[in-house]
């Protein structure tokens, strides 16, 4: 039960995460229909428009509509993975090399089974890099465990 409410509060922040317009700023009837208008029911109006009618992504692979692939994606919201509610027990398992946050953590990464004691492992041997105060906030630990992942060749893949 632990580790389903673990899992439950690192996962809570991907309900609003949302990329920035695939396609471009103007790609998609939606957007057409609603150029001009501001404000959250014009959005979802034209976000409904382009995605039920596929407009968006046709746009996408022909270059018409607006629509262009040539771009690149870029997220601007709050990481997907929010630690914060669970930052006291993290902190010990990576201290300890093994426990449920340690684990919740690696299932929100995707790491497989397979990998996951690699996972706790170089968590565990890199704590004073995660952690290197008392003070560190979950985006700073976030962001550390991910540059440790980068820097590893078999967690590198998870950490892209």
């Amino acid at each position: 039960m632990k580790r389903v409410l673990l899992a439950a509060s690192l996962m809570t922040a991907s309900l609003s995460a949302s990329a920035v317009a695939p396609g471009g700023d103007s790609c998609g009837w939606g957007n057409l229909l609603f150029e001009g208008q501001s404000g959250l029911p014009s959005h979802v109006i034209a976000s409904i428009t382009n995605g039920t009618s596929g407009n968006a992504t046709f746009g996408m692979t022909s270059g018409t509509n607006g629509c262009s692939a040539n771009g690149t994606l870029t997220y601007g919201g709050k990481s997907m993975i929010n630690m914060s509610s669970i930052m006291g027990e993290f902190s010990e398992d990576v201290a300890r090399g093994h426990g449920d946050a340690l684990t919740t953590v690696a299932v929100a990464l995707n790491i497989k089974a397979e990998d996951r004691a690699v996972f706790d492992s170089v968590l565990h041997e890199n704590f004073a890099v995660i952690f290197p105060s008392e003070n560190v906030t979950a985006e700073d630990a976030m962001a550390s465990v991910l540059k440790v992942m980068k820097a590893d060749a078999r967690l590198s893949k998870y950490a892209a």
